[in-house]
């Protein structure tokens, strides 16, 4: 990580511990922690970090046994586990946990904030311990760190400062935007439902269903990783209108044949009905001969008495979801029993109605996903000229 080659005149390279004071936290007795105020803040990983990275540390835990201190304004650095390289601001004094590093500078505090900023995935990297990554005191204290004089360093940091708070405003408008499209067409596919017209039968949903097969979970328990077996469907599968295929689980062909019930045929209708609730989405061709887990519900459409889409859309509509949240159970895992999912109403209309209402809505959702689209693009783009920024600045380009 030395960046000394091609460095301008002035600039050196020094080692972190060189240029900061680096604090490794020690977690204090657990007999000490309390959430009620009492003794010194306790910062011991992100739980305690407000939105970041640069935002302020918020209190969540004490402790009265405080071990190792922080300062406010000190760099708070998350250096074991999967939150490793993740960052925030002290907003007060506190005692930090084994779970992070304070990193105070000697000089200019913005510029090593902005540096670890620019290096946060070579930290990540730098974990040691194959389970549970582990930045040791003597490996930050190594990090080199490019040095500029003074002003130097202030004049950077304020172009920075500047460009970043732009890059922020930017950030917030699209990520509105993003929220405003899908919310655009939700409010239209709440429309459609809720003022039809008339010609809307109202049937429970088992009785739009092939009479030779049920609404029914699947797998109960998944059982482990199988290569080349049976792609099985889960919650993190069935999103809102859509199946994601990204990370499937495959489980043993013997293990999906025991629950042939729900091994899928194409054009079923999956519904979530434990953990994560609301995904809904329709089965396509190539999913013929997949499964689903116990947390996903198959609805096995009779396409003569509902089109596939069309009752998706109903089932993802505010209408359904309200239905469905009031009759949902548990506390700590909630879930929705399969009797009340097949007496969920479903108004009908006549077929050519209901490929009306699904060429409107397929349409709407298009040029929804086309925004949507767009948008993750801005924001990809606004942390690339971020990390672009840093480099820059780190170079001695700005």
């Amino acid at each position: 990580m030395n960046i000394g080659r091609g460095m301008k005149a002035g600039w050196q390279t020094r080692c972190l511990g060189e240029v900061c004071e680096i604090i490794m936290g020690q977690s204090p007795d657990g007999d000490s922690y309390n959430v009620t105020g009492e003794g010194t803040p306790l910062i011991n990983g992100p739980v305690e970090f407000s939105h970041g990275p640069f935002g302020r540390t918020i209190r969540s835990k004490f402790t009265t046994q405080p071990t190792k201190l922080c300062k406010e304004n000190d760099l708070i650095l998350c250096v074991r586990g999967s939150t490793t390289g993740r960052m925030n601001i002290a907003g007060f004094d506190a005692c930090i946990g084994r779970g992070v590093a304070a990193i105070r500078a000697k000089q200019c505090q913005h510029w090593i904030n902005y540096f670890i900023r620019s290096k946060r995935d070579d930290i990540h990297a730098l974990g040691t311990g194959s389970t549970f990554p582990n930045v040791s005191g003597a490996i930050l204290d190594g990090l080199k760190v490019p040095v500029p004089p003074l002003p130097e360093q202030q004049r950077i940091v304020g172009i920075l400062d500047e460009a970043f708070d732009a890059i922020a405003t930017a950030k917030a408008n699209a990520e509105k935007n993003l929220q405003n499209a899908r919310a655009l067409f939700e409010s239209h596919l709440q429309a459609v439902f809720t003022q039809r017209g008339d010609g809307w039968a109202e049937k429970p949903l088992a009785s739009l269903c092939d009479p030779m097969r049920a609404i029914t979970y699947g797998v109960i328990k998944l059982g482990g990783e199988v290569l080349d077996g049976v792609p099985c469907l889960r919650t993190s599968n069935v999103r809102w209108l859509r199946i994601d295929t990204e990370g499937i689980k495959r489980i043993a062909p013997s293990l999906s044949a025991e629950f042939a019930r729900t091994v899928l045929r194409g054009g079923e209708v999956l519904v979530n009905v434990r953990g994560t609730l609301g995904g809904v989405a329709v089965t396509t061709p190539e999913m013929v001969g997949w499964n689903i887990s116990r947390e996903v519900a198959v609805v096995p459409v009779e396409p003569s008495s509902v089109n596939p889409e069309f009752l998706t859309y109903w089932i993802g509509a505010g209408v359904s979801q309200d239905w469905l949240g009031g009759v949902k159970k548990g506390a700590a895992y909630v879930g929705i029993n399969i009797e009340d999912l097949r007496l969920l109403p479903v108004k009908v209309p006549e077929p050519a109605k209901q490929l009306d209402v699904v060429r409107h809505l397929n349409s709407l959702r298009n040029e929804t996903l086309c925004l949507e689209s767009n948008y993750r693009q801005k924001l990809e783009g606004l942390e690339a000229l971020k990390k672009s920024l840093l480099r820059q600045a780190f170079n001695g380009e700005l």
